[in-house]
């Protein structure tokens, strides 16, 4: 029997193409998700948002720094400790995030406060998910999370002006007070 290597190199192709490329969920964040650019790489904001959950007694269960995303396991609002067997109710809740490059160094960071107000078989799991009101306590403290890294390290870069924004008669305009950056 003859083997033809270009054959034999085809199917390995096919194999290895049907691995997953990423260990990221295969669905998106929950549309009302919450949501900040911050100027980190996606890796160290993945890391950061991870032990900023962890400080404030979210369990977190799996962080994925190559590919950005980080989950809890399912946890009781109130006292942040896991909650085994069925997920019900606005007070166990899962929280997982995103990071997405943007700009070079910066990073979209999309953070979902999920719980699943009901039981039923005939949908997945993922269908069952809602995302937890605005005034929820874990979506308080998500957002405060996503503020103190921007606050921490930055937010957005400003929008870049068009040519010739800022030239009079072909000169840059002077530099006020407001234009200069912060010192470090």
């Amino acid at each position: 029997m003859h083997r033809d290597p270009a054959a034999w190199l085809g199917a390995m192709a096919v194999l290895v193409g049907c691995q997953p490329a990423t260990s990221r969920p295969p669905f998106p964040p929950a549309p009302q998700a919450a949501m900040s650019e911050v100027r980190l790489p996606v890796g160290e904001a993945t890391r950061l948002l991870a032990e900023a959950f962890k400080a404030d007694s979210m369990p977190v269960q799996r962080v994925e720094v190559k590919d950005a995303w980080l989950e809890t396991s399912w946890f009781d609002a109130a006292t942040g400790r896991h909650i085994g067997g069925r997920p019900l109710g606005a007070n166990t809740v899962r929280v997982r995030a995103w990071a997405d490059a943007t700009h070079p160094g910066s990073s979209k960071v999309t953070v979902e406060t999920i719980y699943r107000p009901l039981a039923d078989p005939s949908l997945s799991d993922r269908e069952l998910d809602r995302q937890v009101p605005r005034d929820h306590p874990i979506a308080i403290k998500v957002r405060a999370a996503l503020q103190e890294l921007v606050k921490r390290y930055g937010g957005p870069p400003p929008p870049a002006a068009a040519p010739g924004a800022g030239l009079e008669n072909g000169e840059p305009s002077e530099v006020t007070p407001a234009d200069e950056a912060p010192p470090d």
